[in-house]
């Protein structure tokens, strides 16, 4: 089995032959420093977290180190080596879904977002520590796991171009359907993140994530789906603040080939450099290729 620091190395070969530009590193500017944390999931990171290497660092905009954490089960010893210095990075990048992580880490790491430091949030990492309220503060709504719609948890959607909060029955939060292509429709068209991007534009094979619930608190909803399973304007793309922080939430991105659509590239570099830094300039050209209303637009395999 690779070791993940021989997966990531595979990653950063993988890039010499994406042809994945989307700006030019700004001239004297050092890259921006990401990390990405992985090491359990119900979802297949150890093929998902070369592709989200590739999608950052192919770009030139960003510097990524990957942090593996213990397996599941794993005894305490191996957790009290598992200690990531959060502050040498400008944002963290979550393909975990797993064990909690160990109390000082947690705390480590609500306090490096608190005071202004970056986090995305991809796909499966919203079903994780659902007990943990600031971490569902962070990422603003999420499913499975026990958490349930309520007064507190609302389960939130897009109708008339209006937010919904459903605060009730009491029900599980999270449901997908089959994964098939679907429409994304940007309705926040300023923001740094999807500013100059289509209206709408279609999403390759992929989950659509439906009644995702949680505080959702300072949070802003650029993209919905609509869920054949809810019949709702589902949330797809979110932006949250958390203190001084800045939380970039993409429920795309159930496997490899969902990673492997432009809009999902695209949107994740968007997102990942206005998490780390408030702004979207080094990667704000849209690529030639960006999918479009009825047209799937695929980042091909090196």
């Amino acid at each position: 089995m690779n070791s993940m620091k021989q997966i990531a190395k595979n990653a950063r070969l993988l890039v010499l032959g994406a042809g994945l530009l989307c700006g030019t590193t700004l001239h004297g500017a050092e890259k921006i420093k990401i990390l990405l944390i992985d090491g359990q999931n119900n979802h297949k990171w150890k093929q998902t977290t070369p592709v989200l290497v590739e999608a950052l660092e192919g770009c030139g905009q960003f510097d990524v180190k990957v942090s593996t954490t213990p397996p599941k089960k794993a005894p305490q010893s191996a957790w009290k080596s598992w200690n990531p210095d959060f502050s040498a990075f400008d944002a963290v990048l979550g393909n975990y879904n797993g064990e909690p992580w160990p109390e000082k880490v947690q705390k480590d790491f609500e306090a490096f977002v608190k005071n202004g430091g970056g986090f995305v949030v991809v796909h499966a990492a919203d079903n994780s520590f659902p007990e943990c309220l600031e971490y569902n503060k962070m990422i603003g709504v999420g499913g499975w796991y026990g958490r349930v719609v309520g007064p507190k948890t609302p389960w939130v959607y897009v109708e008339g171009g209006k937010v919904v909060r459903v605060t009730e029955p009491a029900q599980e939060a999270g449901t997908h359907g089959k994964r098939e292509p679907y429409v994304v429709e940007n309705i926040v068209a300023d923001h740094p993140i999807t500013k100059g991007l289509p209206a709408k534009w279609m999403h390759t094979r992929d989950e659509m994530y439906s009644r995702l619930c949680g505080p959702a608190e300072n949070m802003t909803i650029l993209a919905t789906g609509f869920s054949t399973m809810t019949k709702h304007n589902e949330p797809l793309l979110m932006v949250i603040d958390y203190g001084k922080g800045r939380v970039f939430h993409t429920v795309l991105g159930h496997d490899e080939e969902a990673m492997r659509c432009r809009g999902f590239y695209t949107t994740l570099q968007r997102g990942t450099e206005w998490a780390a830094t408030g702004k979207v300039v080094r990667t704000a050209k849209v690529p030639d290729d960006f999918p479009t209303a009825k047209t799937i637009s695929a980042v091909p395999k090196p």
